[in-house]
């Protein structure tokens, strides 16, 4: 199944990635203009984020076995078609709860965005070129991230409902997988149940479980401290407005990027459990600094600190992750961690919040900083890394 070299195809697994985030960091900008429009409290408008993120947490581990059963193109397609539609609906209601039910389907539509990307790149490249455009993928997502609400804010200046018209894009996506991905439906010879005794045998392992967990924590320390609390943490000690916010957060995005774009050569150079040592590193100082933050230029090196952590973890861990399954199983491996991160996603702001002690913002840094560290001691004690790149380099042929 290897299509090396073949720009198309990469750009097409690139145009999937930057749909996979769109539906979420596009409309946050226009939630005000939204809630005043059905007059509804903050808290109610975030369930326009709860519709369209649950179907990930239950159905990406179906599509993902859909498509390890039927093939990629036969679930990516109608997704993106269905993600498309049900987000241009969003735009033809003045029906809330109309609203609400579309963004559902919009959902489930994303709901194999996320992990049939990264499947992509694991079924048609191998070794450090699968690294290497592992961290394109994420540079890519990381610009898509910065990106959006910048978009969906000057979109909602001239109408809000011009937002929901964004994932149409998603049907030219559509015809060029079509075209141009050549992808055969995966050759199982497996019936269900010894494809299900297999899929646990892959999982149910300490390295596996290891890498969920580092995921989990890295995305209840994103979602928490970072996206939750930061803002807060900027507003509230140094008087920053949404402008200042929005720059300092976006820094964190593209200096995500510009490391990501590196990995093929840092992989070289290191391999990939003194890559996610490094990472953890990165983000251990990263907060520790913004714990004892008292001039703004302290928050800005720790927020390049912190990207830089995203640009090496987030690849190298898909890289990972793709490898410890044949191409039968893939798929499953990588929605199944689609829903692992839709759960740290979940659980960053609750648990994050716990450590609110007094309002004060030190105790949540600080905490998320011990989430770091554990990540370092999880990396180290119970990742056998020598052991999957021996299989890494196996499966894929």
């Amino acid at each position: 199944m290897q299509q090396k070299g073949n720009k198309k195809v990469i750009i097409t697994i690139f145009l999937i990635t930057l749909l996979a985030v769109m539906g979420v960091a596009s409309l946050t900008p226009a939630f005000p203009t939204i809630a005043r429009h059905f007059n509804l409290s903050m808290e109610e408008i975030g369930l326009l984020i709860t519709a369209f993120t649950i179907p990930g947490i239950f159905m990406a581990p179906l599509m993902g076995i859909l498509a390890d059963r039927l093939g990629r193109k036969a679930v990516l397609i109608p997704s993106l078609i269905l993600f498309a539609l049900a987000g241009a609906a969003c735009a033809h209601t003045n029906n809330f709860n109309t609203l609400l039910i579309l963004r559902v389907f919009q959902g489930l539509g994303a709901a194999s965005l996320g992990s049939l990307n990264i499947t992509l790149i694991g079924d048609l490249f191998e070794g450090n070129r699968r690294a290497e455009i592992m961290g394109y993928n994420a540079s890519v997502l990381s610009i898509g991230t910065a990106s959006y609400p910048a978009i969906g804010g000057t979109l909602a200046l001239l109408n809000w409902k011009f937002i929901f018209y964004l994932p149409l894009l998603a049907i030219p996506v559509a015809i060029m997988v079509l075209i141009t991905l050549k992808t055969s439906k995966p050759d199982n010879g497996q019936d269900v149940k010894t494809y299900f005794r297999t899929l646990w045998s892959i999982v149910n392992q300490g390295y596996v479980w290891a890498l969920f967990s580092m995921n989990i924590l890295v995305f209840i320390i994103l979602y928490g401290a970072f996206l939750t609390f930061l803002p807060s943490f900027l507003e509230t000690t140094f008087q920053s407005d949404s402008f200042e916010i929005g720059i300092i957060m976006s820094a964190m995005s593209l200096t995500t990027a510009a490391t990501a774009t590196q990995l093929g050569k840092i992989t070289k150079r290191l391999n990939k459990k003194q890559i996610i040592s490094v990472a953890s590193l990165s983000y251990f100082m990263a907060l520790i600094l913004l714990a004892f933050s008292t001039k703004i230029i302290y928050v800005i090196f720790s927020v390049v600190l912190f990207g830089i952590g995203q640009g090496l973890f987030i690849p190298t861990i898909q890289t990972l992750l793709a490898g410890i399954a044949s191409v039968r199983e893939r798929a499953s491996i990588m929605s199944i961690n689609s829903m692992v991160l839709r759960i740290g996603q979940s659980l960053g702001p609750v648990v994050v919040a716990f450590f609110f002690i007094n309002k004060n913002f030190m105790w949540v840094f600080l905490a998320a900083s011990a989430f770091a560290l554990t990540i370092f001691i999880i990396n180290n004690i119970f990742l056998h890394l020598h052991k999957n790149e021996t299989r890494d380099s196996t499966f894929t042929r």
